[in-house]
């Protein structure tokens, strides 16, 4: 197949492009490099640095004339979209907008999108079904959901088939130490230094943690069951703050202390999503424990 990965030099989505490329496809990479790395790019798949809003996007697409278009470009930071939605909008909504408007031009029929469980209400009922009522409590679940809405509507009227991974807390080995997104790789970024981490409000909050293989199981499936639904993708076990800082330091022996700040607006302070449904469809469910994968994540720190 003739793939493009949107935000394919991102940490989530350069993965999904090497593991592609492992099966035989041809893959092209489409990413602004604002918060992606150039270094996580297979050198095989071909890359174009551009912005999703920008009218040569047309020239990539009737290039390639793609069969499968994988969105994974999007601005991440919950924060951020807290105190500009503008700047979230732009870069979530209008770029994929535009990426599917060349899909219905140049006749791709199957598109991928990369959710998150951000769309969900606050609920103390989890781990999240997909069926449990959509209110997100920042702008950038706003805008997820947004573009959930907009996947369906270009299959309804268009025609493209589509998956939707509503995905919880993933990381692994490329994930950036230096941002405010992915807790785990902040927090390794700053126990191998011995220096303290900030942990927003008491630290109880939970979060479901995903590992990277596990995540990109779900992306090679997607190929052979674009079946016009939505999927969670995670653990549905909830791990606090103060449980994950505890872990890390054990694994790291490090000497960092902790302090604590005022919690996130626009963050959620628990979830976990229940993998039921995608287990049952389509047989998947996560392979890798926490233990497991923070080990590995150390490794590759280490070794990074």
């Amino acid at each position: 197949m003739k793939i493009l990965v949107t935000g394919g030099a991102g940490f989530i989505g350069s993965h999904v492009v090497d593991a592609y490329l492992k099966e035989g496809h041809e893959v092209c990479v489409i990413d602004n490099l604002a918060t992606g790395k150039k270094e996580n790019i297979n050198p095989v798949a071909r890359f174009y640095q551009l912005d999703l809003a920008n009218d040569d996007l047309s020239q990539v697409f009737k290039q390639h004339q793609f069969d499968v278009v994988n969105h994974h470009a999007s601005h991440l930071v919950v924060r951020n979209s807290v105190e500009d939605p503008v700047y979230d909008a732009k870069n979530n909504i209008i770029g994929l907008l535009n990426t599917l408007e060349n899909c219905k031009e140049y006749n791709v029929r199957k598109f991928i999108f990369s959710s998150s469980y951000s769309v969900y209400e606050e609920t103390d009922n989890l781990p999240c079904t997909e069926t449990t009522p959509t209110f997100p409590v920042s702008p950038y679940g706003v805008s997820k959901l947004a573009c959930e809405h907009y996947t369906r509507f270009y299959k309804e009227v268009h025609g493209i088939d589509y998956v939707i991974f509503r995905y919880s807390n993933v990381y692994g080995p490329r994930q950036n130490p230096f941002g405010e997104v992915g807790v785990i790789s902040v927090f390794l970024g700053l126990m191998l230094k011995n220096e303290d981490v900030t942990i927003f409000g008491d630290g109880k909050a939970t979060r479901d943690y995903t590992y990277i293989s596990d995540v990109i199981k779900t992306n090679l499936l997607a190929l052979s069951n674009l079946n016009n639904t939505i999927y969670n993708a995670g653990t549905s076990l909830e791990t606090s703050i103060n449980e994950l800082y505890f872990k890390l330091k054990k694994l790291t022996n490090s000497k960092s202390g902790k302090k604590h700040i005022d919690f996130k607006k626009g963050d959620a302070k628990h979830n976990a999503v229940s993998y039921e449904k995608i287990k049952k469809e389509l047989g998947w469910q996560p392979k890798v424990s926490l233990e497991e994968g923070l080990q590995k994540t150390l490794d590759w720190f280490k070794n990074s």
